[in-house]
Protein backbone atom coordinates (compact mmCIF):
# COMPACT_ATOMS: atom_id res chain seq x y z
CA UNK A 1 0.00 0.00 0.00
CA UNK A 2 0.97 3.66 -0.62
CA UNK A 3 1.92 5.13 2.13
CA UNK A 4 0.91 9.02 2.50
CA UNK A 5 2.61 11.83 3.51
CA UNK A 6 1.74 14.70 6.10
CA UNK A 7 2.76 17.07 3.01
CA UNK A 8 0.12 16.25 1.13
CA UNK A 9 -3.53 17.46 1.16
CA UNK A 10 -6.89 16.33 2.67
CA UNK A 11 -9.35 15.58 0.11
CA UNK A 12 -11.11 18.77 -1.30
CA UNK A 13 -14.95 18.57 -2.66
CA UNK A 14 -14.24 19.78 -6.00
CA UNK A 15 -16.40 21.95 -8.17
CA UNK A 16 -18.92 19.43 -9.92
CA UNK A 17 -17.80 16.05 -7.80
CA UNK A 18 -20.67 13.98 -6.69
CA UNK A 19 -22.24 14.85 -4.03
CA UNK A 20 -21.68 13.72 -0.67
CA UNK A 21 -23.53 10.54 0.86
CA UNK A 22 -25.12 9.96 3.94
CA UNK A 23 -25.79 6.14 5.30
CA UNK A 24 -27.02 4.39 7.70
CA UNK A 25 -26.25 1.06 8.84
CA UNK A 26 -28.02 -2.87 9.08
CA UNK A 27 -31.26 -2.09 10.14
CA UNK A 28 -34.25 -1.02 7.99
CA UNK A 29 -36.32 0.50 10.23
CA UNK A 30 -38.52 2.18 7.49
CA UNK A 31 -39.33 -0.85 6.39
CA UNK A 32 -39.85 -3.97 9.25
CA UNK A 33 -40.49 -6.66 6.12
CA UNK A 34 -36.80 -5.93 4.95
CA UNK A 35 -34.67 -7.92 6.99
CA UNK A 36 -30.75 -7.00 6.91
CA UNK A 37 -29.50 -11.05 7.15
CA UNK A 38 -30.83 -14.41 7.57
CA UNK A 39 -31.42 -14.70 11.06
CA UNK A 40 -32.30 -18.86 11.02
CA UNK A 41 -30.53 -21.10 13.65
CA UNK A 42 -27.83 -23.55 12.63
CA UNK A 43 -30.56 -26.04 12.83
CA UNK A 44 -32.51 -24.47 10.28
CA UNK A 45 -29.78 -23.93 7.59
CA UNK A 46 -29.71 -20.63 7.36
CA UNK A 47 -27.42 -19.25 4.01
CA UNK A 48 -25.75 -16.31 2.87
CA UNK A 49 -28.07 -16.98 -0.46
CA UNK A 50 -30.83 -15.70 1.55
CA UNK A 51 -29.28 -13.14 3.11
CA UNK A 52 -28.50 -11.68 0.00
CA UNK A 53 -31.91 -11.86 -1.71
CA UNK A 54 -32.89 -9.77 2.23
CA UNK A 55 -30.18 -7.42 0.83
CA UNK A 56 -31.06 -6.91 -3.00
CA UNK A 57 -34.55 -6.18 -1.73
CA UNK A 58 -33.01 -3.44 0.75
CA UNK A 59 -30.90 -1.80 -2.21
CA UNK A 60 -34.59 -1.53 -4.24
CA UNK A 61 -35.56 0.10 -0.77
CA UNK A 62 -32.09 2.65 -0.81
CA UNK A 63 -32.59 3.87 -4.01
CA UNK A 64 -36.63 4.38 -3.49
CA UNK A 65 -35.22 6.82 -0.51
CA UNK A 66 -32.28 8.05 -2.35
CA UNK A 67 -29.82 6.60 0.03
CA UNK A 68 -26.59 5.49 -1.12
CA UNK A 69 -24.50 4.00 1.31
CA UNK A 70 -25.22 1.07 3.71
CA UNK A 71 -23.37 -0.93 6.00
CA UNK A 72 -24.42 -4.30 5.44
CA UNK A 73 -24.56 -7.22 8.66
CA UNK A 74 -21.64 -8.82 9.77
CA UNK A 75 -23.65 -11.90 10.26
CA UNK A 76 -24.51 -11.75 6.59
CA UNK A 77 -23.07 -15.03 6.07
CA UNK A 78 -24.42 -17.18 9.16
CA UNK A 79 -21.70 -19.43 10.33
CA UNK A 80 -19.74 -19.11 7.90
CA UNK A 81 -16.49 -18.94 10.35
CA UNK A 82 -17.97 -20.82 13.30
CA UNK A 83 -15.29 -23.36 13.70
CA UNK A 84 -17.25 -26.11 14.77
CA UNK A 85 -19.49 -26.08 12.07
CA UNK A 86 -18.19 -27.13 8.70
CA UNK A 87 -21.31 -27.41 6.63
CA UNK A 88 -21.56 -23.60 6.54
CA UNK A 89 -18.07 -23.24 5.66
CA UNK A 90 -18.27 -22.98 1.72
CA UNK A 91 -21.42 -20.79 1.39
CA UNK A 92 -19.40 -17.63 0.36
CA UNK A 93 -17.83 -19.74 -2.64
CA UNK A 94 -20.77 -21.15 -3.21
CA UNK A 95 -23.18 -17.75 -3.94
CA UNK A 96 -20.85 -16.17 -5.69
CA UNK A 97 -22.99 -16.00 -8.63
CA UNK A 98 -25.09 -13.95 -6.27
CA UNK A 99 -22.45 -12.13 -4.60
CA UNK A 100 -21.26 -10.92 -7.90
CA UNK A 101 -25.11 -10.06 -9.20
CA UNK A 102 -25.70 -8.14 -6.05
CA UNK A 103 -22.12 -6.46 -6.06
CA UNK A 104 -23.43 -5.17 -9.75
CA UNK A 105 -26.88 -4.20 -8.85
CA UNK A 106 -25.02 -1.61 -6.05
CA UNK A 107 -22.63 -0.07 -8.40
CA UNK A 108 -25.44 0.03 -11.32
CA UNK A 109 -27.39 2.27 -8.42
CA UNK A 110 -24.50 3.99 -6.93
CA UNK A 111 -24.55 2.48 -3.64
CA UNK A 112 -21.62 2.25 -1.60
CA UNK A 113 -21.58 -0.39 0.62
CA UNK A 114 -19.24 -1.59 3.81
CA UNK A 115 -19.07 -3.93 7.09
CA UNK A 116 -18.17 -3.01 10.31
CA UNK A 117 -16.85 -6.71 11.63
CA UNK A 118 -18.43 -7.50 15.53
CA UNK A 119 -16.40 -6.52 18.50
CA UNK A 120 -15.10 -9.83 18.61
CA UNK A 121 -12.71 -9.43 16.14
CA UNK A 122 -9.66 -8.40 17.75
CA UNK A 123 -6.30 -7.95 15.90
CA UNK A 124 -4.09 -7.01 18.65
CA UNK A 125 -5.19 -9.64 21.89
CA UNK A 126 -2.50 -11.59 23.31
CA UNK A 127 -4.44 -14.61 22.58
CA UNK A 128 -3.43 -16.02 19.53
CA UNK A 129 -6.44 -18.60 19.11
CA UNK A 130 -8.58 -15.33 19.05
CA UNK A 131 -6.26 -13.55 16.45
CA UNK A 132 -6.11 -16.68 13.94
CA UNK A 133 -10.02 -16.65 14.40
CA UNK A 134 -10.68 -12.71 13.84
CA UNK A 135 -8.67 -12.85 10.92
CA UNK A 136 -10.61 -15.92 9.45
CA UNK A 137 -14.11 -13.60 10.01
CA UNK A 138 -12.10 -10.49 8.32
CA UNK A 139 -10.92 -13.25 5.01
CA UNK A 140 -14.78 -13.96 4.94
CA UNK A 141 -15.85 -10.64 4.64
CA UNK A 142 -13.37 -9.52 2.40
CA UNK A 143 -14.09 -12.65 0.14
CA UNK A 144 -17.90 -11.08 -0.11
CA UNK A 145 -16.62 -7.77 -1.06
CA UNK A 146 -14.10 -9.04 -3.58
CA UNK A 147 -17.01 -11.62 -5.24
CA UNK A 148 -19.15 -8.37 -5.22
CA UNK A 149 -16.50 -7.08 -7.50
CA UNK A 150 -16.54 -3.66 -5.93
CA UNK A 151 -13.71 -1.20 -5.62
CA UNK A 152 -11.47 -0.04 -3.16
CA UNK A 153 -13.98 2.32 -1.37
CA UNK A 154 -16.34 -0.94 -0.05
CA UNK A 155 -14.21 -1.25 3.31
CA UNK A 156 -14.63 -3.58 6.82
CA UNK A 157 -14.39 -0.87 10.02
CA UNK A 158 -12.80 -2.60 12.55
CA UNK A 159 -11.44 -1.02 16.17
CA UNK A 160 -7.78 -1.59 17.62
CA UNK A 161 -8.95 -3.73 20.34
CA UNK A 162 -8.32 -4.01 23.83
CA UNK A 163 -5.52 -2.35 25.71
CA UNK A 164 -4.59 -5.66 28.20
CA UNK A 165 -2.75 -2.80 30.49
CA UNK A 166 -0.60 -1.63 28.13
CA UNK A 167 -1.71 0.55 25.33
CA UNK A 168 1.75 1.52 23.40
CA UNK A 169 2.27 -2.55 23.45
CA UNK A 170 -1.58 -2.96 22.17
CA UNK A 171 -0.79 -0.52 19.39
CA UNK A 172 2.80 -2.23 18.29
CA UNK A 173 0.43 -5.59 18.37
CA UNK A 174 -1.65 -4.56 16.43
CA UNK A 175 0.84 -3.32 13.72
CA UNK A 176 2.93 -6.48 13.58
CA UNK A 177 -0.33 -8.37 12.71
CA UNK A 178 -0.83 -6.64 10.25
CA UNK A 179 2.62 -7.16 8.97
CA UNK A 180 2.60 -10.73 9.27
CA UNK A 181 -0.51 -12.50 9.56
CA UNK A 182 -2.68 -10.45 7.35
CA UNK A 183 -3.81 -11.89 4.18
CA UNK A 184 -3.37 -9.42 1.53
CA UNK A 185 -7.02 -9.23 0.31
CA UNK A 186 -8.20 -8.68 3.86
CA UNK A 187 -5.42 -5.60 3.87
CA UNK A 188 -7.19 -3.73 1.02
CA UNK A 189 -10.45 -3.83 2.77
CA UNK A 190 -9.23 -2.97 6.25
CA UNK A 191 -9.93 0.59 7.49
CA UNK A 192 -9.09 1.01 11.36
CA UNK A 193 -11.51 3.51 13.43
CA UNK A 194 -10.84 5.07 16.86
CA UNK A 195 -13.14 4.68 19.97
CA UNK A 196 -14.45 6.39 22.48
CA UNK A 197 -13.03 4.65 25.18
CA UNK A 198 -9.41 3.17 24.82
CA UNK A 199 -7.96 4.16 21.44
CA UNK A 200 -7.60 7.49 19.99
CA UNK A 201 -7.33 9.56 17.37
CA UNK A 202 -3.72 9.54 17.67
CA UNK A 203 -3.21 6.27 18.37
CA UNK A 204 -4.86 5.36 15.02
CA UNK A 205 -2.59 8.05 13.19
CA UNK A 206 0.28 6.18 14.87
CA UNK A 207 -0.29 2.73 13.37
CA UNK A 208 -1.04 4.33 10.09
CA UNK A 209 2.45 5.18 10.19
CA UNK A 210 3.85 2.07 10.81
CA UNK A 211 1.24 0.09 8.28
CA UNK A 212 0.27 2.83 5.69
CA UNK A 213 -3.59 1.68 6.21
CA UNK A 214 -6.58 3.70 5.80
CA UNK A 215 -8.18 5.31 8.68
CA UNK A 216 -12.05 6.26 9.91
CA UNK A 217 -13.04 9.40 11.64
CA UNK A 218 -15.35 9.58 14.15
CA UNK A 219 -17.32 12.37 15.15
CA UNK A 220 -18.97 11.40 18.59
CA UNK A 221 -15.84 9.18 19.30
CA UNK A 222 -13.12 12.50 19.11
CA UNK A 223 -15.14 14.05 22.01
CA UNK A 224 -15.28 11.54 24.00
CA UNK A 225 -11.84 10.63 24.04
CA UNK A 226 -8.88 13.37 22.96
CA UNK A 227 -6.48 13.15 25.65
CA UNK A 228 -4.00 14.73 23.46
CA UNK A 229 -6.49 17.64 23.22
CA UNK A 230 -6.12 17.51 19.11
CA UNK A 231 -7.49 20.05 17.02
CA UNK A 232 -10.82 18.45 15.19
CA UNK A 233 -10.36 20.16 12.02
CA UNK A 234 -6.30 18.91 11.62
CA UNK A 235 -7.11 15.74 13.14
CA UNK A 236 -9.96 14.91 10.73
CA UNK A 237 -7.87 16.08 7.93
CA UNK A 238 -4.99 13.91 8.70
CA UNK A 239 -7.19 10.81 8.81
CA UNK A 240 -8.67 11.91 5.52
CA UNK A 241 -5.08 12.02 4.26
CA UNK A 242 -4.67 8.20 4.67
CA UNK A 243 -7.04 7.68 1.68
CA UNK A 244 -5.65 7.58 -1.38
CA UNK A 245 -6.17 10.33 -4.21
CA UNK A 246 -9.27 8.71 -5.97
CA UNK A 247 -10.97 7.18 -3.22
CA UNK A 248 -13.51 8.99 -0.83
CA UNK A 249 -12.97 8.78 2.89
CA UNK A 250 -16.26 8.11 4.89
CA UNK A 251 -16.29 9.43 8.42
CA UNK A 252 -18.77 8.40 11.49
CA UNK A 253 -21.18 10.68 13.13
CA UNK A 254 -23.61 10.08 15.86
CA UNK A 255 -25.39 12.29 18.46
CA UNK A 256 -25.18 11.40 22.38
CA UNK A 257 -27.92 10.45 23.92
CA UNK A 258 -29.52 12.65 26.28
CA UNK A 259 -32.71 11.27 28.13
CA UNK A 260 -33.40 10.36 31.15
CA UNK A 261 -34.96 6.80 31.91
CA UNK A 262 -36.85 6.14 35.29
CA UNK A 263 -36.19 2.36 36.34
CA UNK A 264 -37.82 0.07 38.62
CA UNK A 265 -35.23 -1.49 40.97
CA UNK A 266 -35.94 -3.38 44.66
CA UNK A 267 -34.33 -1.96 47.82
CA UNK A 268 -31.65 -3.88 49.43
CA UNK A 269 -33.38 -5.36 52.15
CA UNK A 270 -36.82 -4.16 51.99
CA UNK A 271 -37.39 -5.73 48.51
CA UNK A 272 -39.37 -2.78 47.95
CA UNK A 273 -39.62 -1.10 44.61
CA UNK A 274 -38.11 2.21 44.08
CA UNK A 275 -37.67 4.56 40.97
CA UNK A 276 -34.20 5.35 40.41
CA UNK A 277 -33.39 8.06 38.21
CA UNK A 278 -30.84 6.81 34.99
CA UNK A 279 -28.58 9.39 33.15
CA UNK A 280 -27.29 8.05 30.07
CA UNK A 281 -23.54 7.84 29.42
CA UNK A 282 -22.24 10.39 26.92
CA UNK A 283 -20.89 7.26 24.88
CA UNK A 284 -24.25 6.03 23.92
CA UNK A 285 -25.71 6.72 20.40
CA UNK A 286 -28.96 8.88 20.57
CA UNK A 287 -31.82 7.60 18.21
CA UNK A 288 -31.52 10.38 16.08
CA UNK A 289 -29.01 13.08 14.55
CA UNK A 290 -28.68 16.26 16.15
CA UNK A 291 -29.19 18.78 13.34
CA UNK A 292 -27.46 21.59 14.85
CA UNK A 293 -24.57 18.92 16.00
CA UNK A 294 -24.45 18.07 12.16
CA UNK A 295 -24.08 21.04 10.91
CA UNK A 296 -21.63 22.62 12.84
CA UNK A 297 -19.48 19.15 12.54
CA UNK A 298 -19.92 20.03 8.51
CA UNK A 299 -19.15 23.40 8.66
CA UNK A 300 -15.92 22.58 10.28
CA UNK A 301 -14.79 20.84 7.89
CA UNK A 302 -16.08 22.85 4.86
CA UNK A 303 -14.66 22.16 1.56
CA UNK A 304 -13.23 18.39 2.49
CA UNK A 305 -14.25 15.48 0.93
CA UNK A 306 -15.99 12.08 2.33
CA UNK A 307 -18.67 10.40 2.94
CA UNK A 308 -20.84 10.43 6.01
CA UNK A 309 -22.53 7.09 7.90
CA UNK A 310 -24.78 7.81 10.59
CA UNK A 311 -24.79 5.52 13.47
CA UNK A 312 -27.88 6.86 15.10
CA UNK A 313 -30.05 4.17 16.97
CA UNK A 314 -33.37 4.44 14.28
CA UNK A 315 -30.97 3.81 11.23
CA UNK A 316 -32.43 5.41 8.23
CA UNK A 317 -35.08 6.86 9.67
CA UNK A 318 -32.79 9.43 11.93
CA UNK A 319 -31.36 9.71 7.88
CA UNK A 320 -34.95 10.29 6.75
CA UNK A 321 -35.63 12.97 9.11
CA UNK A 322 -32.28 14.75 8.92
CA UNK A 323 -32.56 15.82 5.13
CA UNK A 324 -35.63 18.19 5.68
CA UNK A 325 -33.80 19.52 8.97
CA UNK A 326 -30.86 20.34 6.57
CA UNK A 327 -32.52 22.02 4.05
CA UNK A 328 -34.51 23.99 6.97
CA UNK A 329 -31.67 25.00 9.38
CA UNK A 330 -28.40 25.16 6.85
CA UNK A 331 -29.08 25.23 3.08
CA UNK A 332 -25.23 25.37 2.06
CA UNK A 333 -24.22 22.18 4.30
CA UNK A 334 -27.45 20.34 2.28
CA UNK A 335 -26.23 21.20 -1.11
CA UNK A 336 -23.18 19.26 -0.39
CA UNK A 337 -25.20 16.22 -0.37
CA UNK A 338 -27.28 16.83 -3.35
CA UNK A 339 -30.33 18.48 -1.55
CA UNK A 340 -31.89 21.54 -3.29
CA UNK A 341 -34.94 23.88 -1.82
CA UNK A 342 -36.84 22.48 -4.47
CA UNK A 343 -36.19 18.51 -2.79
CA UNK A 344 -38.25 19.85 0.70
CA UNK A 345 -41.45 19.35 -0.04
CA UNK A 346 -40.74 15.79 -1.13
CA UNK A 347 -38.28 15.12 1.54
CA UNK A 348 -40.87 16.32 4.52
CA UNK A 349 -43.46 14.16 2.91
CA UNK A 350 -41.37 11.47 2.49
CA UNK A 351 -40.93 12.08 6.48
CA UNK A 352 -44.44 12.40 7.21
CA UNK A 353 -44.74 8.54 5.78
CA UNK A 354 -42.38 7.18 8.20
CA UNK A 355 -42.52 9.47 11.35
CA UNK A 356 -44.97 11.26 13.54
CA UNK A 357 -43.86 14.53 15.09
CA UNK A 358 -44.93 16.41 18.44
CA UNK A 359 -46.45 20.00 17.80
CA UNK A 360 -44.60 22.63 18.45
CA UNK A 361 -45.61 24.09 21.17
CA UNK A 362 -44.70 27.53 20.56
CA UNK A 363 -46.27 27.38 17.16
Amino acid sequence: MTRRTPRQQAPVHAEGAAPLRLGFPVKFMGDPEIKSNDTRRWQQNPHLKVSLEYIDRGLDYLDKHDIRMYRMSSDLAPYATHPDMPQFHSMVRDSDAELRALGAKAKRLGIRLSFHPSQYVVLNSPDEALVKKSIWDLSSQAEMLDRMELGPEAVMVIHVGGTYGDRPSANARWVETWKRKLPEHVKRRLVLEHDDLRFSVSDILWIHEHTGMRLIFDHQHFWCLNPDRLDMRQSLERVLRTWPDGQRPKVHFSSPRTEMREVKRKEKGTRKLKTVFVAPVNTGHADFCNPFEFITFMRIAEGLEFDVMLEAKVKDLALIRLRPDLLRYAPDVASRFGLQPSSVTALEAEEDAVLEEEADAGA
